[in-house]
């Protein structure tokens, strides 16, 4: 894909960019066929804040549509919480510039959330759940099928170590999902990707970033701590991350506690006699000495 943004960059610079294309369009490729996220016919609509993840994953999803193997429709879909000094022009202008189908949702959520949290205390859970609501009415009215969400790898294992540290919970964000009413599917292509390579794709695609005021000036929240957490263990342990996100889709219930995932009080009915050898007494494998 070149525009102004990478025509101005060097042969080199080019390359680097490209590489960092495909990697992202292979993940977020492999995200969509490994959890069927999107079929033919579908109509995605892509919830644009104006943060890097959200315009990367719009970029992505319409850089795949050229070649996708189905047919689906895209609009972006903002909501306009009228915060102070929110920058009405920038999503528009970028939007129509590129020709991509959108709507802005205006409802002021901003005072609302303001009057109800505390000052200091963190925001972003009531936030959200306004977001969500006023999304999910939008996606009901005109026809969506799936609700795409800018969420990355680093955010799925943030929300595990948040679950982990101080909910008492082994749960994450998974890359689909059903909502709670039963009427909307949920997804996450950006699941697979990284949060610094997408930052580096959001950069060199100099996006329009407009940045969040309500809940990005809180220096304290608990999910800056875990993305710091991961960042040096990234740094002094390679490969750490990655091996974390993969446990994630290799879980195993039985060697786990949870009394609702698996059945641990059926196990005593499960349980096999084991063989004899004719008189009662238990036959041993003749081998079995071998492996001391």
């Amino acid at each position: 894909m070149v525009d102004r943004a990478t025509s101005a960059l060097t042969e080199k610079q080019r390359y680097e960019f490209n590489k960092l294309q495909k990697r992202l369009r292979r993940l977020v490729g492999e995200a969509i066929a490994d959890y069927r996220m999107i079929e033919d016919g579908d109509k995605v609509m892509v919830c644009l804040s104006g943060g890097k993840d959200s315009y990367t994953l719009l970029d992505i999803l319409l850089n795949l549509r050229l070649n996708a193997p189905v047919q689906f429709d895209i609009i972006a879909v903002n909501l306009d919480q009228k915060q102070p000094g929110f920058p009405e022009h920038v999503l528009p202008e970028y939007l129509e510039s590129r020709g991509i189908p959108y709507h802005i949702i205006e409802q002021d959520t901003y005072s609302v959330v303001k009057r109800i949290i505390p000052e200091g205390k963190t925001t972003c859970g009531l936030c959200s759940r306004l977001r969500r609501g006023l999304l999910y009415r939008f996606a009901a009215e005109h026809g969506i099928t799936k609700i795409a969400l800018g969420h990355h790898r680093d955010d799925i294992l943030e929300t595990f170590f948040l679950n982990l540290f101080y909910g008492g919970a082994l749960k994450a964000m998974p890359p689909k999902l059903l909502s709670d009413d039963r009427r909307h599917i949920v997804i996450r292509p950006l699941a697979y990707c990284r949060e610094k390579d997408i930052e580096e794709y959001a950069r060199i695609r100099n996006f329009p970033i407009i940045p969040c005021n309500l809940c990005g000036s809180q220096e304290n929240l608990q999910r800056k701590a875990m993305k710091e957490m991961l960042r040096s263990w990234e740094k002094q342990y390679p490969g750490r991350v990655e091996t974390i996100f993969t446990a994630l889709q290799n879980v195993a219930p039985s060697q786990l506690a949870d009394r609702n995932l698996f059945d641990f009080v059926g196990l005593d009915q499960m349980r096999c006699a084991a063989p004899t050898d004719g008189d009662g007494a238990a036959s041993v494998r003749p081998d079995v000495f071998r492996r001391f």
